[in-house]
């Protein structure tokens, strides 16, 4: 081989860049099991928060030297393995912004006129059946119902400038729809605040491309309804008055001297053993952390003794000035919070002061946060939101920092008027959800309602405080549409699940590469586990996120990625039979096999990419991580397999690639494909025709994802009848008209687990509503305990490791959705395919083929579901990882089948003169061995996630053991026989 050296150098910079991405897994794992031990020394009621404030407490410290550059506890965790909420538990909830609330807004008095609320309930109604331009609709059906009124008519106002009445309507829709642009990045910089001040770990929050939805994944979560009026509360936009710092930090002495006075006097005459032995280990452990830095190590020591604590040694003063009293590390806030929250700190401080934090922590303050001293007008800030109009960012007019151009409406010039009078030389704080964003300073006062906000922003910072500012104009509540709870217990159970599973695949595909294929098969296991390696670290430094999915994603890896070994070691094992050299073998067998493997490979690779691109959530991790598993399998087989085989060759002259009965496996036979294919048309046929009856009599079991709905998942202490938990809940819940709603109780998992799935007020998704659902279930199901369960208790996963351990709520809007999305994606991925065939091949016949034998295997494996549900243990459930299967099994299935079209195609060019029904025999029979080896390896990785992989994974991997049987089968005896038969039809020199 060429350029080993080049491919050596390539393989040595892979393999360092992957230990320095997984190596903030591992340092963050260390500090965390740290953090475990020093909580464990207290009592159980405190190890949590005692868990959480010694992470808080080093989040700033240097824990990682790599190379001389130094990382903090907070960049690791910014940068190690990103666990999916169906390993590490959490919530992942979908909020939907109120567009129509909004317009409504906007309408002013209009509101009232009844083409406008004829329009209204139209767009409505268009909104319900899944559209995504609700001004459109909107704009659309007010014309209808107006016979042609100008839209401008409505929303013309003193207040905009923006629309005048001779405005038309193309520009009153622009206008309506960056109003709604702007209304949603305000929704969005609201809610991140809300979840950075929650004190999640690792959130993700991400605006959805095309529509007004909001997408919020919280891991670690353990209160899902304080975390549902969290994201559904309304935004408060203040402008307060301020005090001077100097006018604040005396009384902030006094009640320092007070706290240490009052610690003093509470504190023991002697310490007891275990929290003597608690502080010191407390000690150990954050001075090991911090030993680099001897100043930060003190500090952090010093905060675990948080009683005897006087407040400024939590709130640091040296940065106050302005309004500014102090600034504080993340963690220390709660503490400070408790500090001035007490009655006789409270005493001493000005009954019109308000003392908030600031939005974020300030690189200026070393990623401290702020403490701001507001000053109320009886008890109200100065002005609300309301007075607002309109707020841009623009870049100031030298052009070095961008700033924030503020409009107020009528009513707000006049009082921003005043207040700007009353304030000149001081700041006025901008204050959202009782957070202070910014707090500009007045430089004389402001009439006309016009001002200008400076203060060295980037545009970034500019455009966030401009969305801040318009989000007090018009209200556009979130409404949450979608949400998904996994408890943390569920969570451990799919890692534990997930990681056995791997295991055992791993070790059989290695046992039967090196058994089947002796020295080199040892050399491809090699390969395999470089393979891995690179896999999680090119997942991490994508910054992936590792999910139950993905985790069979990098199995059915496995299974494929020998794939490209079998078809090298079959051709080299045909070029030995032909009577080569050693040498020349291995060099012409990687170079006949380079074609298909890419062929094959690339065709899979369009379809994960199809599915990452319709997909959401847990089916996208499974697609990242099968695009970049085939990825780093191809560079493994071509180059480092090679480069270990050549290695071996030089060293002892020679290598085996097989044992002495699995040399010749399959590789004499002969059999007449074509002839037969009349009996594959009949079973094939006859297997579309029950599938046919089956889906127009039984169905599909149709998940919620698509019909919209609620899932649970109940832990019992117990283990409970199915059965009686079902007559249970359809006493519980009876719809208003008395009339039952669709409700499937299944075992899910062990004997005291049950899944729940109900359309019970599904198109309800209301934070009431779902309270009350949570409510029927416990009264239903309460009774079956052993002890008494209380509501928190069975609704929240933070006290009891029983009750909903998992839950999902799905409202009719997304489950359509995801039901075209689907749709979308198996199509689009049969379009791909076939253009890539007819490209490749050089004739629409092949493609033609192909795609009829993908329709073929994916519609058997709908159709078995459909006639499996009523019968199987498992849930065999039509859902988004459904969906995930029928593409994988799309792309796995023509994999296969372009191994054999390449092969043909090898033969044709080969022998010309020879009838193509033999050329195809021919090619399929040599390349059986091929086809059963990958098949082999694939089927046995797969029933070992199917066995040992945990429930929530047992549908999907039946539906892909299906796919893989059906798709060896239909790629032999459907796609070939079909091409031959368009072929000769189309060219009669076909034989």
């Amino acid at each position: 081989m060429q350029s080993k050296g080049v491919v050596k150098l390539i393989a040595i910079l892979l393999v360092i860049a992957c230990v320095y991405q997984l190596s903030f897994s591992f340092i963050t794992r260390g500090v965390e099991k740290d953090a475990v031990e020093y909580a464990a020394a207290f009592d159980e009621s405190e190890q949590a928060s005692r868990e959480a404030y010694y992470l808080d407490s080093i989040q700033n410290k240097p824990v990682l030297n790599f190379l001389g550059k130094k990382f903090t506890y907070k960049e690791c965790k910014e940068k190690e393995v990103n666990l999916g909420l169906d390993l590490k538990g959490g919530m992942n909830v979908m909020l939907e912004i109120e567009v129509q609330d909004l317009v409504k807004s906007l309408a002013g008095d209009s509101q009232n006129d009844p083409a406008f609320i004829e329009a209204m309930e139209r767009a409505n109604a268009a909104l319900k059946a899944g559209t995504n331009d609700y001004i459109g609709e909107f704009a659309k059906a007010y014309a209808e119902v107006s016979n042609g009124a100008p839209l401008a008519a409505i929303f013309v106002s003193p207040d905009r400038q923006d629309i005048t009445p001779n405005s038309t309507d193309d520009e009153v829709v622009k206008v309506l729809k960056a109003e709604t642009d702007a209304a949603i990045a305000a929704s969005f910089n609201i809610l991140r605040s809300r979840i950075d001040h929650f004190g999640v770990t690792q959130p993700n929050i991400q605006r959805m491309p095309n529509s007004n939805r909001i997408m919020v994944e919280l891991p670690g979560v353990k209160e899902p309804e304080r975390v549902r009026k969290l994201l559904q509360g309304s935004a408060s936009l203040e402008f307060w008055e301020v005090y001077d710092a100097q006018e604040i930090l005396p009384i902030l002495a006094e009640a320092d001297a007070l706290i240490k006075q009052a610690a003093e006097e509470a504190a023991p005459v002697e310490e007891t053993v275990e929290e003597v032995a608690a502080e010191e280990k407390a000690s150990d452990l954050v001075a090991e952390v911090a030993a680099s830095e001897e100043a930060a190590e003190e500090e952090t020591v010093s905060r675990f003794s948080r009683e005897e604590n006087p407040l400024f040694s939590l709130l640091d003063p040296t940065y106050a000035g302005g309004c500014i009293v102090g600034t504080a590390v993340a963690a220390d806030m709660p503490m400070i919070n408790e500090y001035l929250a007490r009655p006789e700190v409270k005493s001493l401080l000005p009954a019109d002061l308000s003392l908030n934090w600031g939005v974020k922590g300030e690189d200026y303050f070393g990623g401290r946060f702020a403490l701001y001293a507001l000053r109320s007008i009886d008890g109200k800030p100065a002005m609300d939101g309301s007075a607002v109009s309109t707020a841009q960012e623009n870049y100031s007019q030298n052009g070095s920092s961008a700033e924030v151009n503020l409009m107020m409406n009528s009513n707000g010039a006049s009082q921003w008027a005043q207040l700007t009078a009353q304030n000149v030389g001081r700041p006025i704080a901008i204050v959202l959800d009782g957070l202070v964003y910014s707090a500009p300073n007045v430089q004389n006062k402001i009439e006309g309602g016009s001002s200008v906000i400076t203060g060295n922003f980037t545009i970034q910072e500019a455009q966030d405080l401009a969305n801040v500012l318009k989000s007090g104009k018009v209200p556009a509540p979130a409404r949450i549409i979608q949400d998904q709870v996994v408890g943390p217990s569920l969570g451990q159970e799919s890692i534990n699940a997930g990681l056995l599973s791997f295991a055992l695949a791993f070790f059989l595909v290695l046992l039967y590469m090196g058994l089947f294929y002796k020295t080199a098969g040892w050399m491809a296991d090699l390969a395999l586990l470089l393979n891995i390696f690179l896999l999680m670290g090119v997942l991490v430094s994508f910054g992936a996120v590792l999910t139950l999915p993905g985790i069979a994603g990098i199995v059915l890896t496995m299974g494929m990625a020998v794939d490209a070994n079998v078809i090298i070691y079959e051709r080299i094992k045909e070029e030995l039979r032909a009577g080569k050299g050693i040498a020349l073998a291995i060099k012409d067998g990687f170079s006949n096999a380079y074609s298909a493997i890419i062929d094959g490979q690339l065709t899979t690779i369009i379809t994960g990419i199809v599915l990452f691109v319709f997909g959401n959530g847990p089916v996208q991790g499974f697609a990242t991580t099968l695009v970049i598993g085939i990825l780093t399998s191809l560079f493994c087989a071509i180059f480092i397999t090679r480069m270990l085989i050549e290695w071996v060759v030089n060293k002892w002259g020679s290598i085996s690639f097989s044992r002495s009965w699995s040399e010749n496996w399959l590789a004499n036979v002969k059999f007449d494909f074509i002839g037969k294919r009349k009996s594959s048309y009949i079973l094939s046929g006859s297997l579309i025709v029950l599938s046919i009856i089956s889906l127009a009599v039984l169905g599909l079991n149709t998940g919620v994802e698509f019909t919209g709905g609620r899932t649970y998942v109940v832990r019992f202490d117990q283990n409970v009848s199915v059965e009686n938990v079902r007559g249970a809940l359809e006493q519980a819940l009876v719809s208003d008209d008395a009339t039952r709603s669709s409700l499937e109780v299944k075992q899910f998992g062990g004997e005291n687990q049950v899944r729940i799935i109900t359309q019970y007020k599904y198109d309800d998704t209301s934070e009431e509503t779902t309270a009350q659902v949570d409510a029927l279930l416990y009264e239903a199901l309460k009774g079956f305990y052993s002890y008494e369960i209380s509501l928190d208790g069975f609704t929240s996963t933070q006290d009891d490791v029983n009750g909903i351990i998992s839950s999902e709520k799905i409202g009719p809007a997304i489950a359509k959705d995801m039901l075209f999305s689907a749709f979308y994606a198996v199509f689009f991925s049969l379009i791909a395919i076939g253009l890539y065939i007819t490209i490749r091949f050089k004739r629409w016949q092949w493609a033609l083929g192909a795609t009829s034998a993908l329709a073929h295997n994916a519609f058997l494996v709908i159709g078995i579901f459909s006639m499996l549900y009523h019968v199987m243990p498992f849930a065999l459930e039509v859902n988004q990882a459904f969906i995930a299967a029928i593409l994988t099994i799309i792309g796995y299935s023509i994999n296969d089948t372009v191994v054999i079209f390449d092969r043909i195609r090898e033969f044709i060019t080969l022998y010309p003169k020879r009838a193509m029904s033999e050329n195809i025999n021919k090619a399929i029979c040599s390349t059986l061995s091929r086809t059963m080896n990958t098949s082999g390896t694939t089927i046995v990785t797969l029933l070992a996630m199917f066995i040992l992989g945990g429930e929530n994974l047992r549908g999907f991997i039946f539906a892909l053991l299906l796919g893989v049987v059906i798709g060896t089968y239909s790629s032999v005896f459907v796609a070939t026989p079909i091409a031959y038969d368009i072929l000769r039809r189309s060219d009669k020199d076909v034989k």
